[in-house]
């Protein structure tokens, strides 16, 4: 059946979208707050289409991108967990499908490429509009790369260029991410983790492992297995080298284990969850004290943003604003990780109840990074409810911060 047929019901969308995920009505239920009963009422039709903040629930449990694709009304295109499509996507996506395996350019030296690289990740972690960034470097820094790997002449130049070359997929994952091309988004993990391997490059493995767990995690409940096997894998392998590894070896590993416990949250495992948080957090503690890794962000500032976030997936509002207040001394060097760390603490205050300080911290985000805001289907969701509050104050705002955004016209 086609859940994006017009004649089907709200309550045969529900079902027939959640049994793509891979979720039971019990699992969904509890994502939702509510029971697996109420969830049959829901799909069967014995209970009528919920309110809105509970179709938002859903929507993102289930991770719908429009929230039309659930409730049938074709008025209301609203994209949750995709952005709008930023104008660079074409140009991207045009040189990752690039085969420069003819060409007659001659390859950048891989080190010019790196240097390049590092510019781009301080670039993105400076600039409010930090997609537009990326997305004007992307395209040569991945044809040169592509070719580095094409004309290397020898194996050690050649597993030289897959790291460089790992590692640019990586910044280009990032700029894929929540934009409406899902396939791009895995063609783009799946070459970094190919192109990581060949490498045998510690750090290139390690972060493209980090990005393809969280690909595995962001398709619904149905690949949190897939995600943690490439996780727990990863940090398999690096467990031998961490007594003598640099600061970088050692900061992917507690990156890669915040993210196992990421996941456990997802799951509803409390103990687990905070289990792998204390040990990351022991790991960011023997870094340097301002260490900062480009990629993950993973250092002694992240980890009170980490905290928030196992405690918002974990559904404990009063847990992730006590995080919030402690997190709030500590700076976050990165633009988009500092919006992105308000979103969750702006999740963390909406559980708690605390609406008006939920939309005051969205606001900082806004400021902070307009284009994570944009495409992050969290804050749409609070945004979207508070703007049918019965609070007009709250309205107001919340109509505001839509316009501003973009999921209201002006």
């Amino acid at each position: 059946m086609d859940p994006y047929a017009d004649s089907l019901a709200f309550g045969q969308r529900l079902q027939i979208l959640r049994t793509r995920r891979g979720l039971t009505r019990d699992q969904l239920g509890g994502l939702v707050g509510r029971s697996g009963s109420w969830v049959k009422g829901v799909e069967t039709g014995r209970l009528k289409m919920p309110k809105l903040e509970f179709i938002l629930a859903l929507a993102e449990a289930l991770r719908v991108r429009d929230l039309s694709d659930l409730t049938g009304d074709q008025s209301l295109h609203v994209d949750l967990f995709a952005g709008p499509g930023h104008p660079r996507l074409a140009a991207v996506k045009a040189a990752v499908d690039a085969w420069p395996i003819a060409t007659t350019r001659e390859a950048s030296p891989t080190t010019h490429i790196r240097a390049r690289l590092a510019s781009a990740w301080s670039a993105r972690h400076s600039a409010p509009n930090h997609r537009e960034v990326i997305g004007l470097l992307l395209p040569e820094l991945i044809r040169d790369a592509q070719i580095a790997v094409r004309q290397a002449d020898t194996s050690p130049e050649r597993r030289k260029a897959q790291a460089v070359l790992a590692e640019v997929y990586s910044l280009c994952q990032f700029f894929v991410a929540y934009q409406p091309d899902a396939a791009l988004l895995w063609r783009v993990a799946e070459r970094g983790l190919v192109a990581a391997q060949e490498s045998e490059d510690s750090y290139a493995i390690g972060v493209a492992a980090w990005l393809a767990t969280q690909a595995h995690r962001d398709s619904g409940a149905a690949h949190y297995d897939a995600a943690d096997a490439v996780n727990l894998s990863t940090l398999d392998y690096l467990a031998p080298l961490l007594d003598d590894a640099s600061d970088d070896i050692r900061a992917i590993a507690g990156a890669l284990t915040f993210e196992a416990g990421y996941t456990a949250a997802r799951r509803g495992a409390t103990g687990t969850a905070w289990r792998f948080w204390d040990t990351a957090r022991a790991m960011a503690a023997s870094l340097p004290a301002g260490f900062y890794d480009p990629v993950t962000s993973f250092s002694r500032a992240v980890m009170g943003a980490h905290a928030v976030t196992i405690a918002v997936e974990l559904r404990q509002g009063g847990e992730s604003v006590r995080q919030a207040v402690a997190a709030e001394a500590t700076t976050i060097p990165s633009r988009p990780r500092r919006a992105r760390h308000r979103i969750e603490e702006a999740r963390g205050y909406q559980l708690d109840g605390q609406s008006e300080v939920a939309l005051a911290t969205l606001e900082r985000a806004h400021e902070a990074a307009p284009e994570t805001i944009r495409y992050n289907g969290y804050a749409k969701r609070i945004v979207l409810e508070e703007a049918e509050s019965k609070s007009p104050t709250r309205r107001r705002r919340a109509s505001e911060l839509a316009v501003k955004i973009g999921l209201l016209a002006a």
